[in-house]
């Protein structure tokens, strides 16, 4: 039994899954003529009470044609000092739209509406204009953590007052608005854009979905093609999002609960310094400043557990669909017996 715990996107899709698939109505999407693509966007823009969804490959492709949709070249975007954005979409925003990230010191990847309106540029020329505000929920270096709703309520009057785009990264969004009973309608109130994975939390092979406003969305088809982001078929991809939109959100529970119990086991072991509080699928721990990480993982993986360093003694474990009840029952007692 092998226990990939690394990210909740090692999910293979299911029998039922791969049938949707199979029993999809496609045709040309560049020609806007596959009926399963046109399907799924009409679907999550209805869940967000917005005008205008599209189908990508990615979702940080998904992300970076937000970022142009909002901003010219010399623009600033303000975001979390840990920010997907910043960190993990291989210096996009500098290399695809030409901006900068005026980057705030949150907690845990969440920030306040005093903190973005500190963060703002002044208006002078030789400052770079701040353009966007971007955040991240679920956050995933704050270890699944979930925002505050009326502090992005506070952040949307900042937003409104300056002049200033909102986006949310909602990479894993269906795992906040589980974890915190809000709804997909609430979110698309307050931002302009917002993008959503479906090969995350929700075991989709490949996807994730823009949505916004039509002034800002009207472009969006034309920089997914210069990302080279069109595609033609896609209503396979597209009907996995069907079919996980329809079968694979409420479940999501059985994720949190499990990294939850992951995070009671680790704080019992002495070699562990701390564990993040857990609110949702992603536990962040750190090791005693005498463990080797290196070692550590090793030797889980030995045990055919698969986990990932992030560096400075801190590791991450990601529970998913995949995840089994036998192997988090093997996972826990691998913990307990865990000697270094």
């Amino acid at each position: 039994m092998i226990i990939d715990l690394r990210s909740d996107t090692v999910t293979k899709p299911s029998k039922e899954m791969l049938q949707a698939m199979m029993e999809a109505k496609v045709g040309d999407d560049v020609f806007r003529e596959d009926e399963t693509v046109n399907q799924l966007e009409a679907r999550i823009a209805s869940m967000f009470g917005k005008p205008s969804a599209l189908f990508f490959p990615s979702g940080t492709m998904a992300n970076q044609t937000a970022i142009k949709l909002h901003t010219n070249p010399g623009d600033q975007v303000i975001c979390d000092k840990h920010a997907h954005i910043y960190n993990y979409e291989s210096g996009g925003a500098a290399f695809n739209s030409g901006v900068s990230c005026k980057l705030i010191d949150g907690e845990r990847g969440m920030f306040t509406a005093k903190q973005v309106l500190e963060a703002i540029n002044p208006g002078a020329y030789y400052y770079s204009p701040s353009r966007l505000v971007e955040i991240e929920n679920t956050a995933n270096r704050g270890g699944g953590s979930c925002w505050d709703f009326n502090e992005i309520l506070k952040i949307r009057t900042v937003c409104d007052e300056k002049d200033l785009g909102f986006h949310l990264d909602g990479a894993r969004l269906w795992n906040a608005l589980v974890a915190k009973n809000e709804t997909t309608m609430q979110y698309g109130h307050v931002f302009d854009t917002i993008s959503v994975c479906l090969s995350k939390g929700l075991g989709c092979p490949v996807g994730s979905v823009l949505v916004g406003d039509e002034a800002i969305m009207k472009n969006a088809i034309r920089i997914r093609k210069v990302f080279g982001g069109n595609m033609r078929q896609a209503g396979y991809l597209a009907a996995a999002g069907l079919y996980a939109l329809d079968n694979n959100m409420e479940r999501l529970v059985d994720d949190h609960k499990k990294a939850k119990n992951i995070g009671e086991a680790l704080i019992e072991l002495s070699i562990i310094k701390t564990v993040e509080p857990i609110e949702t699928n992603i536990v962040i721990f750190e090791l005693n400043k005498d463990v080797n990480e290196t070692e550590f993982i090793q030797k889980l993986k030995d045990k055919n557990v698969h986990i990932i360093g992030m560096g400075t003694n801190k590791l991450r474990i990601v529970t998913h669909l995949d995840y089994t009840d036998a192997m988090h029952e093997k996972f826990l007692k691998t913990l307990k017996n865990l000697a270094v």
